[in-house]
């Protein structure tokens, strides 16, 4: 049995787990939501104003380590940006009838970017803050 005496795996309680999987679930439909803001233009000139870009910009980091603060030893952290990335990429660029709700131009590039980089960053940052924490990386000298 996992984490009994002579067995030196953890266990986990399917409270985290069943956390990190509504994160994931969040992150969907987080995506979803800002696939549709992305078509939103001004009323009197039609400028696109890509809002749903600077959701991304913040939820994508913060599903991250939400993730990564309930199960902080594994890697529960890329659940959340891995499914709001493949929402994205799935159902931006594909659909049974042909193209995906993407639009075609500069907006769908601005929000992959969006949520993928400073999600990526945080991950990177989490992977940091977990290396320096085991003591496998001595933090840098001030001189």
């Amino acid at each position: 049995m996992a984490g009994s005496e002579g067995d030196p795996r953890p266990t986990t309680s399917a409270a985290p787990v069943a956390i990190v999987v509504l994160l994931a679930v969040d992150a969907v439909v987080l995506a979803w939501t800002e696939m549709a803001w992305l078509t939103l233009r001004t009323a009197d000139a039609g400028i696109p104003l890509p809002v749903s870009a600077l959701v991304a910009l913040v939820t994508t980091p913060l599903l991250v380590l939400a993730a990564d603060a309930v199960l902080p030893e594994g890697r529960a952290a890329v659940v959340p940006l891995a499914a709001w990335t493949l929402t994205v990429l799935v159902a931006g660029l594909w659909s049974p009838a042909g193209a995906g709700v993407l639009p075609p131009d500069w907006r769908a590039v601005l929000l992959l970017g969006a949520g993928v980089v400073p999600g990526a960053l945080a991950l990177s940052w989490r992977s940091a803050r977990a290396t320096r924490r085991a003591g496998r990386v001595a933090p840098p000298s001030g001189g």
